[in-house]
């Protein structure tokens, strides 16, 4: 009885050590999220619980001079974002970069300064640029978006302005109603030279970075026809498609989460 006792005393303590061992061993990775222009960081508010949940480090940035951040726009450059992920990234390596829309640009940039450490860019219905691009030179190639009608340009401020009456459509046309008016109600301006500031690319570092891109077939922000475009230019390894406008972060959360998820595996 003693022996049987110590073999099944053993094998419980080889069974928990396994268990412990395979759950530790399990890979859980850095998932970065960059939000895009006219938004902050509460754009993620309703995906980072979902990956969370996967046991993934989460992290969810919010750029300078955006949501709460009072840094004047003049202070503020393209390459402030681009620091600023890096900071976040610190000596992390592995790291998944998601990007949605402008960000596209700020984190192809960062994989261009520190490629080693980058496993994979995301981009969600985002600017995915070749050499040279800028937000507003990939913009004025979009005659399909509706943001040019509803833009105004503040130099003085060194400010680009969505009107409130456009919101909804630009940038949630599939989010509810209450959500549209909140948008619209808090949208702010967005500063303006970041936007100008062309990405500067190497097929060395920049292009041995895999790329994943989720098209948003409704969207009026970055239409379907140019994020099309853009992924022919950019050998992307995997395309998704999520019939949503250009913030599905609000309209499928659970939808994007899970392709997320997959790409992280």
């Amino acid at each position: 009885m003693k022996n049987l006792l110590i073999t099944i005393a053993m094998s419980v303590l080889a069974y928990t050590s396994f268990a412990s061992t395979t759950k530790s061993n399990k890979k859980m990775e850095t998932i970065i999220l960059v939000h895009g222009a006219w938004a902050d960081v509460s754009s993620w508010d309703a995906v980072v619980p979902l990956l969370k949940a996967q046991g993934h480090e989460v992290i969810a940035i919010n750029l300078t001079g955006h949501g709460k951040d009072q840094t004047p726009f003049a202070k503020i450059t393209f390459q402030t974002y681009v620091d600023q992920v890096k900071a976040a990234i610190g000596s992390r390596n592995n790291v998944i970069l998601v990007g949605h829309s402008f960000a596209g640009l700020i984190i192809s940039q960062v994989a261009e300064e520190i490629p080693s450490q980058i496993k994979k860019l995301v981009y969600l219905a985002a600017a995915l640029p070749i050499d040279g691009d800028s937000l507003l030179g990939l913009a004025g190639q979009d005659s399909n978006s509706h943001i040019s009608g509803s833009l105004t340009v503040d130099k003085e401020h060194g400010a680009a302005i969505i009107a409130k009456e456009g919101v909804a459509d630009i940038l949630a046309a599939d989010a509810p109603q209450q959500v549209q008016e909140y948008l619209a109600a808090n949208i702010k301006p967005e500063p303006l030279a970041p936007l100008a500031e062309k990405v500067h690319l190497t097929e060395k570092n920049f292009g041995s970075v895999k790329k994943v891109y989720i098209y948003t077939i409704n969207d009026h922000t970055i239409s379907y026809i140019a994020q099309q475009r853009m992924v022919k230019a950019g050998k992307v390894e995997k395309v998704y498609t999520l019939q949503s406008s250009h913030t599905p972060f609000i309209s499928m959360p659970d939808k994007l989460s899970d392709i997320i998820i997959a790409e992280s595996k």
